[in-house]
């Protein structure tokens, strides 16, 4: 009768926020999604068993991890979403051990604290699977990380950052438009030189967004002297810090300064510390990375010298475009703008750089041909009127594309002749969008 209950109520919540996403098109948001917070009513906890509240807390996580209404899980977890575990993954003094071995080589401060206990045992208890496929995305983009950080002067271990910010996915986007994988908003990304355009979002391209994070944080630290404040200011603003210090009566420890944070914040700085034990102690904890799809080292860039899109690119050389748009998640529209004082690079496997050489003016021989086809020309801006061909990608559905570009689900369906929400990955839309997507 119990796992009954916990089956109707998983669903339950589940349907709810399905039926919210269809009803409002924000379905971009990376939404924090915990057991106690998705289910609507309150829970009776005296009326579960322990075990019965870990397979709520677990298949909840399960189902938010791979959910299509979302980009992704939101990585950090707060205190009070914990449901009442018993159960741990490692003692606590053994805990204490690893945690002082690591404070020992890093300028963090990781001492052992309950709260950062609860995070680790949480994330090893209900996480531990989706770690092989996040370490595999690290061994992509840590190796970029660690250049600009060491170029900066920055803790090699700040690395850690971009997966609690975005779980090493580039294109995420927050409810409140912080975007990529550094999470800037509009206005911090232009501060940074990260320009936003019709067809390029810097703030999600890899390498630009990580020098932009490496002068933000230089800048923080600057202000606060300790890399602990430093991560706290980059989550909630250096105001916010600053009052923290101040209600806490002058004290610049994080620990001491925590109850006196924005809850987010509070929360962020373990998830944080969290993150780097389980990186560190992956090996003893049995968590082994899965094969990346690439190494950094096995890509590499070129320039262009025309506007291009995806399309074009995998036409001629025989590269997926989903390959493309994983390497390149700049380009918001699957176009590569030709604008000269930018000078935007296409990102290719290795073993594709001198194909893409051999068959660049067949490439731009064939833009000139599919700029010729269309109604207007390409403009340096989308007019609102002008077609797209949208190629569906893992991940899509109606509704998520209907957002990207501004329009209605009904329009998607009544340009395409669609009789049912379905898509097959690889269909090809008419869209004719009302914004430039995000």
């Amino acid at each position: 009768m119990k796992q009954l209950i916990i089956f109707l109520l998983i669903t339950s919540s589940i349907f709810s926020q399905e039926k919210k996403d269809t009803l409002s098109l924000n379905t971009k948001a990376d939404t924090v999604f915990i057991a106690k917070d998705s289910i609507k009513e309150p829970i009776d906890q005296s009326f579960f068993s322990d075990s019965d509240l870990d397979l709520i807390d677990s298949l909840l996580v399960n189902e938010k991890f791979n959910s299509l209404l979302v980009d992704s899980l939101a990585y950090v977890i707060n205190d009070k979403d914990i449901v009442g575990n018993t159960s741990t993954v490692l003692t606590t003094d053994l805990l204490k051990l690893r945690l002082a071995a690591l404070n020992n080589k890093t300028p963090f401060n990781l001492a052992f604290n309950p709260s950062l206990e609860n995070v680790i045992n949480s994330y090893l208890l209900y996480r531990k699977k989706y770690y092989p496929a996040l370490f595999a995305k690290a061994k992509y983009y840590f190796p970029m990380f660690e250049q600009y950080l060491d170029q900066y002067d920055i803790p090699l271990e700040m690395k850690y950052l971009a997966i609690v910010e975005s779980a090493l996915r580039p294109k995420i986007k927050s409810r409140v438009g912080a975007t990529g994988l550094w999470q800037f908003m509009y206005g911090t990304g232009i501060e940074f030189d990260l320009k936003v355009s019709s067809y390029v979002d810097e703030r999600q391209d890899p390498v630009k967004a990580t020098i932009a994070a490496c002068k933000y944080l230089s800048q923080l630290f600057t202000v606060f002297g300790d890399w602990d404040l430093a991560l706290a200011a980059y989550n909630s603003g250096p105001g916010n810090v600053r009052k923290a210090i101040k209600r806490s009566g002058g004290y610049k420890n994080y620990w001491n300064i925590r109850p006196y944070l924005p809850r987010e914040t509070a929360s962020y700085v373990p998830a944080f510390y969290a993150t780097m034990y389980i990186f560190e102690y992956a090996d003893e904890h049995n968590i082994y990375s899965d094969l990346p799809q690439f190494f950094n080292f096995q890509t590499d860039t070129i320039q262009i010298k025309r506007t291009i899109s995806f399309d074009q690119i995998s036409e001629k050389i025989d590269v997926d475009e989903e390959v493309l748009s994983e390497l390149n998640p700049s380009y918001k529209l699957d176009i590569i703008p030709f604008i000269k004082d930018r000078k935007y690079a296409l990102r290719l496997p290795s073993d594709k750089i001198i194909n893409f050489l051999d068959k660049e003016k067949e490439i731009y021989a064939l833009a000139d041909t599919d700029d010729a086809q269309r109604e207007k020309p390409l403009p340096k801006y989308f007019e609102m009127d002008q077609r797209i061909r949208y190629k569906v990608k893992s991940g899509d559905y109606l509704g998520k594309i209907a957002n990207k570009f501004g329009v209605r689900v009904s329009d998607l369906k009544r340009w395409n002749g669609l009789k049912t929400s379905r898509l097959k990955i690889g269909q090809r839309l008419s869209v004719y969008p009302k914004k430039l997507g995000s």
